[in-house]
């Protein structure tokens, strides 16, 4: 017999799953746990507000938690105009987020599990705080904010400087881990690098004054899982 004229191609056939309401936002995960993602209506940070002030305020926005299990999406809050959120973060079984709320003046610290109702757990006056970078910082729960200097406002209060090449990964156990980068062997009059030339990561551990605990080669990293890696 003569060959075959057809050729059979294997046909993968995709399944897409949806969620409830789909509406093209990109969803960010949340180290620690796979379950849940979420979303953010815009990019707009605490810091913005300054600036959105002095054009008559902001239309606020909405954090958006997306249930990888079964396909809901759970927003504890509805959009308030000069309201806005802070990324999550989930620790000791909790998620963990920030809401700045301009009308009241208020920063608020909120714990949260999806499809239960937000606790608060502490607020600031705005006033009080530095907005710039201000965010939650883990494996405790603690309340900072860094520029040119590192500080805390929760659960413990204290602050100490820090350089430009230096920021913050966690802080647990009365210790605060930071990571600085360093490079060696720039030619500073040809903007160029040499044949020295090396970039690398410190990790520098502090304690609560400042003072240097500890310092190794080494770049400080999360992964996915929760987990932390030292590469």
């Amino acid at each position: 017999m003569g060959k075959s004229k057809f050729s059979y191609k294997k046909v993968i056939v995709i399944k897409l799953n949806r969620f409830e309401v789909v509406s093209g936002k990109y969803i960010e995960e949340i180290s620690g746990q796979s379950r849940i993602g979420y979303s953010m209506s815009n990019t707009t940070d605490f810091y913005d507000m300054i600036e959105w002030s002095k054009k008559g305020g902001y239309q606020g926005s909405i954090i958006s938690f997306y249930d990888y299990n079964n396909g809901k999406i759970y927003e504890p809050f509805q959009k308030q105009r000069n309201v806005l959120y802070g990324p999550p973060v989930y620790l000791k079984n909790f998620f963990w987020f920030l809401q700045g709320d301009y009308n009241s003046g208020k920063i608020t610290l909120f714990r949260y599990l999806p499809d239960k109702i937000p606790e608060l757990i502490i607020q600031f006056n705005i006033a009080d705080v530095d907005l710039y970078n201000l965010r939650i910082i883990g494996e405790d729960i603690y309340i900072t904010s860094e520029d040119d200097e590192f500080v805390s406002y929760y659960p413990e209060s204290f602050r100490f400087p820090t350089t430009l090449n230096e920021s913050v990964r966690m802080i647990v156990d009365g210790k605060v881990y930071l990571s600085a980068w360093v490079e060696e062997g720039w030619d500073d009059d040809n903007n160029c690098v040499t044949e020295e030339y090396k970039y690398y990561e410190k990790m520098i551990v502090r304690d609560f004054k400042g003072n240097v605990l500890s310092e190794t080669i080494g770049s400080l990293q999360q992964h996915p899982d929760g987990t932390w890696w030292i590469s």
